[in-house]
């Protein structure tokens, strides 16, 4: 097998000497406005010098960069130090003023920092993540090669065994054979030893009637010759006796493939192989300082959740249930103590347990995902028609979370991890994604991307992956859009066929993003199907989760417990019952 052998990681260092004059302690600090190395005891005098103590110091490793002095190509005597937003280029004061009037700029050496942070990062990314899990694979591959090692010996070592066994077999049946053969041979002598005998006595016989009749010639005895020659003239018939027959050996009726049955057969089982597990990588999310308030049980597990989680190799039904009082589940909210919230077509909210017993309902004038329960276990809904989004507590007391004015609110979902909320809007032939805060204020908006182009149409669905990007499912135009939590584009995914109609959207403690897609009856009768779409978190197609006997259902509604079930509401007419299905283990 081979191996693979790594060099130091690209951020190993020779030993860095103190930046500080007459300092030859080794350094560990680095002052970023003086851009200087330094010790321990240097960077505590540097800290508590008047004119530097408010410094920033960081450990070398985190040190901002300093940009490199690059003279500009126009402006030999200028240094390059500007970067034009609109341009997307570095120019110098210069350029600036006599090429870009109008434009705005950014610190050059702020960009180039932050790009320096980009590298260190992925450079943390590899070392920590990356290269250790590679190297654990590479084990895995070892060990399971050793494995297969022992497993071929054993078969082999079986093989042989079989074979002694049947040649042993073989030379004991020959042995009984032969014997059996001996026997024959036996009796057949004896009976060809007893004619011998017959004959060698009648032989006798018939030597000494012939002196009789010699001794009669000689005889001068007339009268006595006469006498004797009448009385004794019979001679006695020669003896029958019988051929014996011969055995016939019948050789064996038998080809190679009948040798090779008895030997036994050498099969690969015909079964899908397992992917290797390949732990998933911590997020920037849970790397970074966490997020204050309460957690969803799943968040506050997470840590020791996710390294044990794998999907099952087979996804296979838990339970179903029903949400009374609606046509067809269009969407699922889950809240606390075994409660959801779930919600047709025809403004029919509901709030029901898992046994299918209905405790309170609501009149609304939405659809599609509208609806989502907070960390605190109140209800968020938008009404599309009076473009408002309302806010229902505990205690049924309902509130006006904010007023959206010109823009319908059609999704909606709350963050678990900051309680952020995110709401998909649209405008006539606009569209967009607005973040409140907990009370209602107003944080972001995400309408295009960095070129400048509409990112949405109709983002019916919305939710957010562990890592803070938010995704969003489009049925119009057969897309499933997701930009970062800073609002910058990521991907689009838009099927793997001509058949994708992206309804429900929601993801998993691993990252992945799973879509509900239904297939419009045109494609239905071609033979595509219904289906769960398993996206990964960077938008790779991983699989479709339902088998075709399972896909009897319209996957609209989708939503994943605390216990990493996947509930699946349907969009049948007259069908208010919800699938649960098992797909992590």
């Amino acid at each position: 097998m081979a191996s693979s052998k790594f060099s130091a990681p690209p951020t190993a260092q020779h030993y860095l000497v103190c930046g500080t004059e007459d300092c030859e302690n080794n350094c560990l600090f680095y002052c970023n406005p003086c851009h200087r190395s330094m010790c321990e005891q240097c960077r505590d005098e540097h800290q508590k010098s008047p004119d530097t103590k408010n410094h920033e110091v960081v450990p070398y490793q985190q040190r901002k960069r300093q940009l490199p002095e690059v003279k500009c190509q126009i402006h030999l005597n200028k240094d390059v130090d500007m970067l034009c937003e609109q341009c997307h280029v570095p120019v110098c004061s210069k350029c600036a003023t006599k090429d870009h009037g109008g434009h705005t700029f950014i610190d050059l050496e702020t960009v180039y920092a932050e790009k320096c942070a980009i590298c260190l990062h992925e450079i943390n990314k590899i070392e920590e993540y990356f290269l250790p899990t590679s190297q654990d694979l590479l084990k895995s591959i070892k060990k399971d090669s050793i494995e297969i090692k022992k497993i071929m010996d054993d078969i082999r070592a079986s093989m042989k065994a079989e074979a002694e066994s049947l040649k042993s077999m073989v030379d004991t049946i020959t042995s009984q054979k032969i014997e059996q053969v001996n026997e024959i041979e036996e009796s057949l002598q004896e009976l060809l030893k007893s004619q011998d005998i017959k004959y060698n006595g009648y032989i006798s016989y018939l030597y000494e009637l012939v002196k009789k009749f010699y001794g009669y010639l000689s005889s001068k005895d007339i009268k006595t010759l006469l006498s004797e020659i009448i009385r004794n003239l019979k001679i006695d018939p020669i003896p029958e006796t019988v051929k014996p027959i011969p055995p016939v050996f019948t050789a064996g009726q038998y080809s190679k493939e009948d040798v090779t049955k008895l030997l036994g057969r050498v099969t690969v089982p015909d079964t899908k192989p397992e992917n290797r597990k390949i732990k998933p990588m911590e997020t920037a999310a849970s790397t970074q300082s966490k997020p204050k308030g309460k957690r969803r049980k799943q968040d506050r597990e997470k840590s020791d959740t996710k390294p044990t989680l794998s999907l099952c190799s087979s996804v296979t039904k838990v339970r179903e249930y029903t949400v009374p009082g609606v046509g067809k589940v269009y969407h699922i909210s889950l809240g606390k103590s075994g409660r959801l919230w779930g919600s047709d077509d025809n403004g029919n909210l509901v709030q029901t347990d898992l046994q299918g017993n209905q405790l309170q309902k609501i009149q609304t004038s939405d659809r599609d995902g509208y609806h989502t329960v907070t960390q605190d276990g109140d209800l968020i809904y938008t009404d599309r028609k009076n473009k408002v989004i309302n806010r229902i507590t505990v205690d049924n007391t309902i509130t006006e979370f904010n007023k959206t004015v010109d823009w319908e609110p059609i999704s909606i979902h709350s963050s678990h991890i900051n309680g952020d909320i995110l709401v998909g809007m649209i405008k006539g032939k606009e569209a967009k994604v607005t973040r409140y805060n907990k009370t209602g204020e107003k944080i972001q908006n995400i309408q295009r991307d960095n070129k400048g182009r509409e990112l949405y149409s109709n983002p019916h669905y919305i939710t957010e992956n562990i890592n803070g990007d938010i995704c969003t499912s489009d049925y119009i135009k057969n897309v499933v859009v997701v930009v970062n939590k800073s609002g910058q584009h990521r991907f689009s995914y838009t099927g793997q066929g001509p058949d994708f109609r992206p309804y429900g959207i929601c993801t998993d403690l691993l990252g992945h993003i799973l879509v509900g897609s239904i297939s419009s009856y045109l494609f239905s009768m071609l033979g595509y199907r219904n289906n769960v779409y398993l996206l990964d978190q960077d938008g790779q197609f991983l699989s479709t989760l339902l088998t075709q006997k399972q896909v009897e259902h319209c996957p609209c509604s989708l939503c994943v417990d605390d216990e990493n079930n996947l509930h699946i509401g349907d969009y049948l007419f007259f069908d208010n019952t919800v699938t649960v299905y098992k797909y992590l283990q």
